[in-house]
C-alpha cells in the first residue's frame, strides 16, 4: 500500500492495540501507561466480548494485546479464545513471570496465536535493573516452557542506552529458542518520561542501531524506528506514524487512543461505552479525521529526507514537550530543537461527527 493511501485511513485498523488491565505485577522504569494498579472501571467481560464483536464485524485481522499485564485477569483465556473463535488473530505480550505449564499448554494449543515475551538485557544485571530482581529468570523459563513444546514465540527488547551493546547477544538466545527478536523504541510516556534522559540511546548508538538493522532484516520493530531511515535508505516496514490512520489502542477502561505511545487525554477519540462504539469512533472521530489530512510541518517539509522519516514519532515530541511540527528530538541531523508547545498541534479529543 502507498504512504498516502496508507496516510488517509482504512475502514479497520491494522495494528489495533487492546490493553487489557492497568495492573501489573512488575513496575519497570520505563513502562509507557505506569501500569500497576487495576482501575474499578476497566472493562467487564462482557463489555470486552461486545468489543471484541465489533471487530469482528469490522474485519479486522488480528489485535496486539497488552496491558498492564494482560494474563493476570480472571477471563484472559476466555477473552482470547473468544477473539480466536470470532476469527481475530490474537498477538499478546507478558512478562512471562504468569508463564506457568498450564498456560504454556494452552498457548502451544491454539492457532494463530503469538507471544511476546519481554525481555530487556541479555544478562540479569541489565534487565533486571530495569524490570526488578529475578524478572530475567522468570522471562527466560517462559521461554523455555513454550520452546519445549515447539512454539515459536518473539523476545520483545526495549532498546537503551545501557543495553544496547548486547544486541548480538540477544539476537543469539532468540536464534538459540528459533524464535524471533523484536527491538522496540524507549518512550518517554508513563515512568518513561523519568528516565527518558538517562536510558534514551545516544546518536552514535542510534546510528549504529540503523547500520545493525539493515544487517539484521529479519528483525522486527513495529516501525519504532523509521525515523532513523533519514540515514539514506528505508528501513524494513512502512516507515510512517500510523497513529489514527492504520493504528490505534483501547485502554482498559475502553478509551480509545490515536496511538498506543501517546495515552493522553487529547489524544483519545472517545470511549467504547459511548453510542457508536469503537466502530464510531474509528469512522467519525473529528481526531482521526484530523489526524489523517495532517503531516508533519515546520522544517521537515523542506528536509530532503522527509518521504524516508516523516518528521518523526508523534509519542516523543509530544511527551518532550515539543510541537508535534517539529523534527523528531533523535533527528538524525540533530534539528530536533529545544522543547516548545507540545498544544500547537490542538488535538480534538472526544468530539465526534
Amino acid at each position: 500500500m502507498s504512504y498516502d493511501l496508507l496516510r488517509s485511513g482504512l475502514e479497520a485498523p491494522i495494528c489495533l492495540t487492546w490493553e487489557m488491565t492497568y495492573y501489573c505485577n512488575l513496575r519497570c522504569v520505563h513502562c509507557l501507561s505506569a501500569s500497576g494498579v487495576r482501575r474499578d472501571e476497566e472493562l467487564t467481560t462482557e463489555e470486552a466480548k461486545r468489543l471484541i464483536d465489533e471487530w469482528a464485524e469490522m474485519k479486522v485481522f488480528y489485535i496486539n494485546v497488552g496491558g498492564g499485564e494482560p494474563m493476570s485477569r480472571p477471563d484472559f483465556f476466555e477473552l482470547m479464545d473468544y477473539c480466536l473463535d470470532r476469527g481475530i488473530g490474537v498477538k499478546f505480550s507478558t512478562n512471562g513471570t504468569l508463564m506457568d505449564e498450564a498456560a504454556a499448554d494452552w498457548v502451544a494449543s491454539r492457532d494463530y496465536l503469538d507471544v511476546q515475551i519481554s525481555l530487556d538485557g541479555a544478562t540479569p544485571e541489565t534487565n533486571d535493573a530495569i524490570r526488578g530482581n529475578g524478572t530475567y529468570r522468570r522471562a527466560r523459563r517462559a521461554m523455555e516452557r513454550l520452546a519445549e513444546r515447539g512454539f515459536s514465540f518473539k523476545i520483545n527488547n526495549v532498546v537503551t542506552r545501557q543495553n544496547f551493546d548486547q544486541l548480538e547477544k540477544m539476537y543469539a538466545l532468540a536464534n538459540r529458542y528459533g524464535a524471533q527478536l523484536r527491538l522496540t523504541r524507549l518512550r518517554p510516556s508513563g515512568r518513561g518520561q523519568n528516565v527518558w534522559e538517562k536510558m534514551r540511546p545516544t546518536r552514535e548508538q542510534n546510528k549504529k542501531l540503523y547500520q545493525w538493522l539493515l544487517a539484521h532484516p529479519d528483525v522486527l520493530t513495529g516501525d519504532s524506528f523509521f525515523h532513523l531511515s533519514a540515514y539514506g535508505q528505508a528501513l524494513q516496514g512502512m516507515n510512517m506514524c500510523g497513529a489514527g490512520r492504520i493504528v490505534c489502542c483501547v485502554d482498559p477502561v475502553g478509551e480509545v487512543y490515536a496511538c498506543p505511545f501517546v495515552l493522553a487525554p487529547e489524544f483519545s477519540g472517545g470511549n467504547v461505552r459511548q453510542p457508536g462504539g469503537f466502530a464510531g469512533i474509528w469512522r467519525e472521530s473529528l481526531l482521526f479525521a484530523h489526524l489523517r489530512e495532517w503531516q508533519v510541518g515546520g522544517t521537515c517539509e523542506t528536509c530532503n529526507a522527509y518521504d524516508l522519516c516523516h518528521g518523526g514519532c508523534m509519542a516523543v515530541k509530544h511527551f518532550t514537550g515539543r510541537s508535534l511540527d517539529s523534527p523528531d528530538p533523535d533527528c538524525v541531523f540533530g534539528n530536533a530543537g529545544e522543547p516548545g508547545d507540545a498544544r500547537q498541534f490542538v488535538p480534538l479529543g472526544r468530539k465526534s461527527g
